[in-house]
C-alpha cells in the first residue's frame, strides 16, 4: 500500500529544532515498519495496509500535538510520541494531552508524558497526602511543583513550602563558613531551578521575597503546622523514620502534602532506616493517601538517561 501525508500548521518534513532535524526518518521507519520518503510539505508512505494506517495516525497525532501545545514542539515532545508508538500505547496520548497544566503567566504548559504521570496528576489534585516514588527523570518533583504553582495562582492555597533533607542541616552545618542561606543553598538549588523554569524570574523572586513560596531544609519544618499550603518534600529517601513522621505531621487544614523520592538512591548510613520506605509500607492502606510508583518507562529527561539507568540497574543485579 502507498499513501501520502500532507503537513500543515507550519510543519514540514525538514522542520528543525535548535538547528537539528526534528524527525529522524530512519528511526520512524523502524518504529512504524514503513518506508518513508519526505519531500516538500508531504511524506510518501509505503508498506502493509496496517503499517501505513498506523504511520498516518502517527503524523496526525504529531500535528494535533503541535496544535495543542500552542507553541513550537520541543525534542522531548517528539521523543515521547515516538516512545508511545514504540510501545503501542498511542491510544493513551489524547488522555495525556488533555491532562496538561497551565503554569505561571502563560510562560509554560506542563504535559504528562506517561500513564503513571497522568495518574500522579490526578492524585495531586484529589488526595491530601501523595507519595511519588521512582527513578530520576520521571517528573516526580517537577509535576508536583507545577500543580502547586497552578493551585497557588488559582487561589486554591495561600503558599507553597518546598523542602528537602540536607544531611548536614544539623549541628555540622553550623561549622561551615558563610551565612545560613549560603550553607543550605547547594541542597535547595534543584528546587529553585524547577521553580524558575515555571515562572518568570521576577515573578518567582517576588513570591519568594514575600514568603508566599518558601524553600527551606527539612530541619526547619519542626514545630510548625502548615495550613492552606501546598507542601512538597523532595529527596525523601534521605529522611529517617523520625524525620518522615515529623514532616507528615506538619499537615494542617486545607493543605496537601507531597513526598517524592527514589528508595534505591538513599544517602543514609546502613544503620539508619529509611523514612520513605517505612512510610510506604505503613501508610499504603489509608484511602486518603495516594501512592504512585514510577519506573524507567516513565523517564522523560534526555533519551540517553533511560539507557543509563537501565545499564546501572543491570550492573547492580
Amino acid at each position: 500500500m502507498e499513501t501520502i501525508f500532507y503537513f500543515e500548521n507550519g510543519l514540514t518534513p525538514d522542520w528543525r529544532i535548535s538547528g537539528r532535524p526534528a524527525l529522524n526518518w530512519n528511526e520512524l521507519e523502524e518504529v512504524l515498519t514503513v518506508h518513508l520518503v519526505p519531500r516538500d510539505r508531504q511524506v510518501a508512505i509505503s508498506g502493509s495496509e496496517e503499517s501505513c494506517e498506523r504511520a498516518l495516525e502517527f503524523f496526525n497525532e504529531l500535528s494535533q500535538l503541535h496544535q495543542l501545545r500552542r507553541r513550537e514542539l520541543d525534542r522531548q515532545d517528539i521523543e515521547q510520541l515516538i516512545k508511545a508508538y514504540r510501545r503501542s500505547e498511542e491510544g493513551d496520548l489524547k488522555a495525556l494531552f488533555a491532562g496538561r497544566i497551565k503554569v505561571g503567566s502563560g510562560k509554560r504548559e506542563v504535559l504528562p508524558r506517561s500513564k503513571n504521570q497522568l495518574e500522579y496528576l490526578k492524585a495531586l489534585r484529589e488526595k491530601e497526602v501523595i507519595f511519588g516514588v521512582g527513578p530520576a527523570g520521571t517528573g516526580k518533583t517537577y509535576l508536583a511543583m507545577a500543580v502547586a504553582v497552578s493551585e497557588l495562582l488559582a487561589g486554591n492555597c495561600s503558599r507553597i513550602v518546598l523542602t528537602r533533607p540536607a544531611r548536614e542541616a544539623g549541628e555540622t552545618l553550623g561549622f561551615l563558613p558563610g551565612s545560613l542561606e549560603e550553607k543550605i543553598m547547594p541542597y535547595l538549588r534543584p528546587l529553585y531551578d524547577a521553580l524558575y523554569d515555571m515562572l518568570d524570574p521576577g515573578e518567582a523572586a517576588n513570591l519568594i521575597e514575600r514568603n508566599v513560596i518558601e524553600v527551606a531544609p527539612l530541619a526547619f519544618m519542626r514545630g510548625r503546622t502548615l495550613n492552606n499550603a501546598y507542601i512538597i518534600l523532595d529527596e525523601a529517601q534521605n529522611t529517617t523514620e523520625e524525620q518522615m513522621l515529623m514532616f507528615l505531621t506538619r499537615l494542617g487544614y486545607n493543605s496537601r502534602c507531597v513526598v517524592t523520592g527514589d528508595p534505591s538512591q538513599s544517602d543514609l548510613t546502613r544503620h539508619e532506616r529509611s523514612g520513605l520506605v517505612h512510610a510506604l509500607n505503613t501508610l499504603d492502606r489509608i484511602p486518603e493517601i495516594g501512592i504512585i510508583e514510577f519506573t524507567t518507562r516513565d523517564v522523560v529527561r534526555h533519551a540517553l538517561l533511560e539507557k543509563i539507568i537501565h545499564a546501572y540497574a543491570a550492573d547492580r543485579s
